[in-house]
């Protein structure tokens, strides 16, 4: 059965595997090389969302914010 495994590629063809793989024979792979997407990109998304949400929340759980929405909310 095809199992997929998470490795990186570096610029020398050398494929480093992310996880431990065990095979009891020698194996044919294919190797799909996907676009990169820096890791601190997508970490510092997060981050930023993290750290921002208890200051946002402060304008969010406002009374008057909640009356500004409440056309969009469904009927009770």
């Amino acid at each position: 059965m095809p199992k997929t495994v998470e490795a990186v590629v570096d610029e020398h063809g050398h494929i480093r595997l992310l996880e431990p793989l065990t095979l009891h024979a020698s194996q044919r792979v294919l190797i799909t090389v996907l676009e990169d997407v820096p890791e601190a990109d997508t970490r510092d998304v997060s981050e930023t969302a993290l750290l921002s949400e208890e200051t946002l929340a402060e304008d969010w759980n406002q009374e008057e914010e909640g009356e500004a929405w409440k056309h969009l909310q469904p009927k009770q």
